[in-house]
């Protein structure tokens, strides 16, 4: 690195000049302050050196401004140590990442202080994280140079790690290498990069996927020493020195749940160990991970000879059937839902949505697993890499390959560039659309539409050929033929194949499905019926074996057919197949829906139309439907009614998404939130002038609903009721009785009033019942008048009410009143939020109320999601403490989301970033996962069996790879919860 200070030699052939594009800054003046303010602690000889980097190359300082305007992540960065930047600008990017590197290796072997160890990791990887990032912003490096750049800071982070690690175990006498001087060496433990860690192919701010693993013959341990607790040891300690977050940042977020069956085993295993686990019940999706590991860290040697044993599991030689099934099911699975070539820019997931990078791998890995094992060829693990060999042994065309690579680089561009945005391990685009305008200008692009035109030409592309995967592929069932059903007596050949597909009582589901031939569900007594059934019972039993519980599927079929009003379902079953899958997963795993499904089969047509699976109506859309429904009933009785029906339609058409998986659950929450303030709203308005014909008005009477818990947090599930307040005001000096044909005084019109409205919202008409509606928030809780006069409510709030009252205000929200109404409403609620609290006094009165609710709930089921100890009542119960103990210092922390409150937190320093990661990850989790277990169970919490498609649907809503690997995630993060819980309040 030179060491000259003539600016013009300090910027030659360094990555300044390597610069060949740049983000669109949209604001220069802004973009400029920002830069410089972040620059102002340089020295001048620095200073003269970045300046001339901006003078001799301006495509340096537009990507500077491009990161002043949109990355406050790695403006950060700079300003922590904005020397970072003069010297990256002035060196070449990888030779600059590997010096890093080296100096780090080398401040590792100096020092046995964890601190110091410490602080030399987070300082390679912030720095080698700035040199990166700027030199993918500005063309200087391509993909693969980026990736291979991350995995490389990724293996010495974890390598240098691991052998300051087994340094200090040799000092305390419990590891006596055969190598003092290169103390992995022989050492007996390894550690192996699954996933795009293992692959050299890791995205900006991604997890790095490990598994641990020790060979107890070889680790040359004191006596005395016992393997399994010291490896383990060894790997927790691991994961602190690269996650714990420091003044310095973190290295790596670390993720140890892929080893052999998270939630019974402990962090390091060993090989015998894992190697039975393997050769016992490794899942095809175990094999596909293998596709990508390399040992990076401990003893190479272990490593290597692990996965030397593994690679008969991973690459089998004779054509494996069983993982082509899979395979096929995989792929069926994903596509199995129409509409799948709609494409929403906003909000899109690059990595999971449709066309995204994950569709990229799935075409790789799969025909990898089929051929590999006699194609050694295909077993790169680098998705690029395989591509090419696919081409080049005629597995795909060089057109195929072409697109999906083109596609592939664009996609982790993409994916790169949202996640310099905040270094947060994300792969969504801005919902917002001026939010994805300005990222489209961070990528490049002039506007949002050429950025989403160019997006949705590579999703397509990559749509297509994924759709054409396996096209000669097995049908979708391949037993027509083989089952028989004749009406007087079992078919010994079709009991026989019964019971080979899974069913435990294959008799029993044969006189079930003879029963449904015969006509005896009501809705099967028309041949019209009968034949779409008939050709459809094949497809049927194969989906219902490949879920894992068939039997349960079958009894939930047979419910579901009794049940049916109308046979619209059959035939558009029959006319689209591809929707078996769908209906089968519904029946199985989510019983509120298959209910409304059976009352009203016609909103089945819904799932044929390709817009379905777009983006969910949002408020104005709904309202505009729901007012047309309502303005068009004959009574208000049919109006009732038919607000009840719209509501049960549109919890089905969410559900159905949430359980296809085309609708995040933590997106559901909102979805259902938004259905209730239309319905809300639009009862209001219709009760009001219905009330106001009988009763006239009070001069300058207002009226104002407020929305109260998951309602008002957008957190609703399809089993929540809604927590009301309603608020009334009126001129102080009218007359207080009504001046309508039927007069009311005061309080007793208002509450009169309320009582409608809520009557409108739960009364049980033909139609069903729209909600549960509960006022117990409302000042005084039962005691008190179900109305409440907003001065009252102000003194109340201000005067008497309890801490947990507070609590519960955090989550207020007007969503129904006039603007000025509700405009005083927030006002009063505002106020109350803003009001200066002893810490300590609410932290105690907070540890009280959980310990209450413990006593009275229990808290040691871990999927009792809401109260179980570190559960959902702990991160809410959190963002309202700080709420209250720093809204008023802080105004913009005051929210009724709990994460958005979380990630203002965060930006405000008012608890360590790494606790802040941590809760809001959970937040998310038991949204996710309480959405999944409310279409189920109607409840949010999970006892006794767990049916295999509930499993199935839970794992993917917490993104996990199966239900054991959550459950081990789940405990791990209500741990992680309670300790910060208990950090905070009980302090």
């Amino acid at each position: 690195m030179p060491s000259t200070t003539d600016p013009d030699l300090l910027v030659r052939d360094g990555l300044a000049s390597l610069m060949r594009e740049a983000p669109v800054v949209a604001v220069p003046e802004a973009a400029t302050a920002r830069l410089d303010q972040a620059l102002e602690q340089l020295d001048s000889d620095a200073r003269a050196q970045v300046e001339a980097a901006f003078s001799a190359f301006p495509f340096a300082r537009q990507v500077l401004l491009g990161v002043a305007e949109s990355s406050p992540f790695l403006l950060e960065l700079i300003r922590f140590d904005p020397c970072r930047l003069a010297r990256a600008l002035r060196a070449q990017p990888m030779a600059h990442v590997q010096a890093l590197i080296a100096a780090c290796e080398a401040a590792l072997a100096a020092t046995r202080d964890e601190a110091v160890a410490m602080a030399a990791l987070r300082r390679m990887r912030s720095e080698a994280a700035l040199v990166i990032a700027l030199a993918d912003i500005g063309g200087a490096l391509d993909l693969t140079d980026v990736t291979r750049s991350l995995a490389d800071v990724a293996d010495r982070a974890v390598a240098g790690a691991v052998d300051f690690l087994l340094r200090q175990a040799v000092d305390a006498g419990k590891l006596v290498p055969p190598e003092p001087e290169h103390v992995a060496h022989g050492c007996g433990l390894a550690v192996i990069a699954m996933g795009k860690h293992g692959a050299r192919e890791l995205n900006y701010s991604s997890d790095v996927d490990l598994i641990v693993v020790y060979d107890r013959e070889a680790a040359p341990l004191a006596e005395g020493v016992e393997p399994s607790p010291f490896f383990v040891r060894i790997t927790k300690s691991l994961v602190r020195l690269l996650q714990e977050r420091t003044a310095d940042g973190y290295v790596l977020r670390v993720d140890l749940r892929l080893r052999p069956d998270p939630g019974s085993t402990q962090v390091a295993l060993s090989t015998i160990a894992a190697l039975d686990y393997y050769e016992r019940e490794g899942a095809t999706w175990e094999r596909a991970a293998y596709i990508k590991a390399r040992p990076v860290a401990g003893d190479m040697d272990v490593g290597r000879a692990f996965l030397s044993e593994l690679a008969p599991f991973v690459w089998r030689r004779i054509m494996d059937y069983q993982a082509i099934a899979d395979v096929h099911a995989m792929k069926r699975e994903i596509h199995a839902f129409r509409g799948h070539d709609v494409v929403a820019v906003e909000g899109h997931n690059v990595k999971l949505g449709r066309g995204g990078i994950r569709e990229v791998e799935f075409f790789v890995q799969t025909q990898q697993l089929i051929a590999g094992g006699r194609d050694p060829n295909l077993r790169s693990p680098r998705t690029l890499t395989a591509l090419d060999a696919l081409v080049r042994d005629r597995w795909i065309a060089s057109e195929v390959r072409d697109d999906l690579a083109a596609a592939y680089v664009f996609l982790r561009r993409v994916e790169h560039r949202i996640q310099m945005v905040a270094d947060a391990q994300t792969h969504t685009l801005p919902e917002q659309r001026d939010a994805l305008a300005q990222f489209a200008r961070f990528m490049g692009y002039a506007d949002r539409d050429g950025f989403a035109a160019a997006l949705v030409e590579h999703l397509q592309r990559v749509q297509h050929h994924y759709a054409q995967l396996f096209e000669d592929s097995p049908p979708p069932c391949a037993l027509d033929g083989h089952l028989l059903f004749p009406p007087e007596h079992d078919d010994k050949a079709t009991v026989a194949e019964l019971a080979r597909l899974g069913f435990r009582d294959p008799p029993g589901v044969s006189a079930i499905v003879r029963g449904w031939l015969a006509g005896k569900p009501r809705v099967l007594r028309t041949q019209a019926a009968l034949d779409s059934l008939q050709v459809l019972i094949p497809l049927i039993l194969e989906q219902f074996a490949r879920g894992g519980d068939p039997d349960g599927a079958l009894f939930a079929m047979d419910a579901f057919l009794t049940d049916l009003s109308g046979p619209q379902i059959l035939s558009a079953l029959h006319r689209h197949p591809d929707l078996v899958r769908l209906l089968t997963t519904v029946l199985s795993a989510a019983p509120r829906v298959r209910e409304t499904l059976a009352r009203r089969p016609s909103l089945f047509d819904a799932l044929l139309d390709p817009a379905f699976f777009d983006v969910l109506p949002d408020g104005p859309t709904l309202e505009r439907r729901l007012d047309a429904l309502l303005d068009g009933s004959q009574s208000d009785e049919d109006q009732l009614d038919n607000a009840r029906r719209f509501r049960q339609e549109q919890h089905v058409l969410i559900g159905v998404r949430v359980v296809s998986g085309t609708l995040p659950a933590e997106r559901a929450g909102e979805a259902y939130a938004t259905l209730a303030e239309v319905i809300i709203r639009a009862l209001y308005k219709r009760v009001r002038a219905r009330f106001e014909e009988a009763h006239g008005r009070i001069a300058g009477a207002e009226t104002a609903v407020i929305a109260m818990g998951k309602l008002g947090g957008r957190e609703m599930t399809a089993g929540s009721d809604l927590d009301l307040i309603v608020l009334y005001d009126h001129d102080p000096d009218a007359d207080v009785t009504s001046d309508g044909p039927r007069p009311l005084v005061g309080a007793q019109y208002f509450a009169r009033f309320t009582q409608r409205l809520v009557s409108a919202l739960t009364s049980l008409t033909n139609a069903g019942k729209l909600y549960d509606v509960d006022l117990r928030l409302r000042p005084s809780g039962r005691a008190g008048p179900v109305a409440t006069r907003l001065s009252s409510f102000e003194t109340y709030q201000m005067e008497e009410a309890w801490t947990w009252e507070h609590m519960a205000l955090t989550r207020a929200r007007v969503i129904a009143a006039s603007a000025a109404f509700g405009a005083q409403v927030e006002d009063v609620v505002g106020r109350v939020l803003a009001r200066p609290r002893d810490p300590r006094r609410i932290a105690g009165d907070i540890l009280d109320m959980r310990q209450s609710i413990a006593a009275e709930k229990g808290e040691d089921k871990r999927w009792n999601l809401k109260h179980a100890a570190g559960g959902q009542v702990d991160v809410e119960f959190l963002a309202q403490y700080l709420v209250l103990v720093h809204g008023a210092r802080h105004p913009e922390l005051v929210d009724t989301s709990t994460a958005r409150i979380l990630a203002v937190a965060g930006w405000l320093s008012l608890l360590p970033a790494q606790d802040i990661e941590i809760l809001v990850k959970a937040c998310a989790l038991y949204q996710d996962l309480t959405q999944v277990l409310r279409l189920s169970l109607d409840t949010h919490a999970l006892s006794g069996d767990v049916s295999p498609a509930l499993r199935a649907l839970l794992a993917r809503a917490g993104q996990m790879p199966d239900f054991p690997t959550l459950d081990a995630y789940l405990g791990e993060t209500q741990a992680k919860v309670r300790e910060i819980f208990m950090q905070v309040l009980g302090a």
